[in-house]
């Protein structure tokens, strides 16, 4: 990655350390940097699931918005950090928006993809249940559950992944996550049991 490419990534966390400043003006500038990306990684997200979901890309990088102050005074190191705890963060508002959804439909199901980006063909599973048996995975095998989470709710790369992980303090190689989330996904879908 050339300098000028490395850039909008320093831009970012200089954003989140003024923002975690107390600089007022810092939350606007960090969403200028970041909304394109969090919008579409929304937007990938959410287009495999029409009608499962009822969000909608801009409405779901919104909500991760309003939710964003209770996560101000984190020591922030980098973009990847920021994305793994956008990361989560979309993860409890997709699952409290199915819990919500079902508690309204008195247990319709609500069905998300559990699969790689390559991986057109792999089941749907419930999106309340993915949550609970991520809990579980991660109450095991608490990094490759952030691998999870980074890859799937968060959209990141695998090199995007290694960087989020380092930046919380995991050591990791880019190996290593490839392993991670193909362990991951195995797991997961042998304990959702085709779901």
């Amino acid at each position: 990655m050339n300098g000028e490419e490395r850039e909008p990534y320093a831009s970012i966390t200089t954003a989140l350390v003024e923002w975690r400043g107390g600089d007022a003006g810092a939350l606007s500038r960090l969403m200028a940097l970041v909304y394109a990306e969090l919008h579409r990684l929304a937007a990938g997200f959410l287009s495999a699931e029409r009608g499962a979901v009822t969000l909608q890309p801009t409405a779901l990088v919104h909500e991760l918005y309003l939710k964003l102050p209770a996560v101000q005074a984190i020591d922030w190191k980098s973009r990847a950090q920021f994305f793994s705890l956008a990361a989560r963060m979309m993860r409890h508002i997709l699952v409290d928006d199915a819990r919500r959804r079902r508690a309204e439909k008195r247990g319709e199901s609500v069905t998300v993809r559990l699969a790689d980006v390559d991986d057109a063909q792999a089941t749907t599973p419930d999106l309340i249940l993915v949550d609970a048996a991520l809990s579980r995975f991660a109450s095991k095998y608490p990094r490759q559950a952030l691998v999870v989470e980074l890859r799937f709710f968060g959209g990141l790369t695998a090199e995007d992944t290694v960087e989020a992980l380092t930046a919380i303090g995991h050591t990791v190689s880019l190996r290593t996550v490839e392993r991670d989330w193909n362990f991951s996904k195995a797991w997961l879908q042998n304990e959702l049991g085709g779901r």
